[in-house]
């Protein structure tokens, strides 16, 4: 390649890798509850930070089942509980660099006894948890541990 190509080469590359990141957004509590209302989709909300070894662990899990039910009206959202200081830049690297394919927002409430309430009263506030909402019959159940792809599948297998 000529030199005279390779710089323009190089900015036409980056430019692919950064439309391909995504922005993570900033939510609170009524912005989640907002987020996941539609009546014709099923969400899983994961609740993980990055400094939760076993939130960590388990998001292989929600990559698998993001990509299974690609085609499905079913939405894996994975809500970080990260520390204001690493949101947007270090949130967004790590995002990046784990290649985390569902939808990533960073929460940006810090007391409990406001948006625990909106979110999942039985909740208890610990890490990693998993939200299943379907709002098409009411169902929301709240598992609060880590957790595996195959309870994930089976839970989406039974709303569809």
């Amino acid at each position: 390649m000529k030199k005279g190509l390779l710089f323009p080469a190089l900015f036409l590359f980056a430019g692919l890798y950064t439309a391909q990141a995504q922005k993570i957004a900033s939510y609170n509590a009524d912005d989640l509850v907002a987020r996941t209302a539609n009546k014709d989709t099923l969400y899983i909300v994961n609740f993980w930070a990055t400094w939760c070894v076993p939130c960590v662990k388990e998001l292989p899990s929600f990559n698998m089942v993001h990509d299974l039910y690609k085609d499905k009206p079913v939405k894996v959202l994975l809500v970080s509980f990260d520390f204001k200081e690493q949101y947007p830049a270090k949130l967004q690297s790590w995002v990046s660099k784990k290649k985390l394919r569902p939808e990533v927002a960073w929460f940006n409430e810090t007391n409990p006894t406001s948006y625990i309430p909106k979110i999942a009263p039985e909740w208890e506030g610990g890490l990693p948890a998993t939200l299943f909402i379907n709002n098409k019959t009411g169902e929301r159940k709240l598992h609060a541990d880590e957790i595996s792809v195959d309870e994930l599948k089976s839970w989406v297998d039974k709303q569809l």
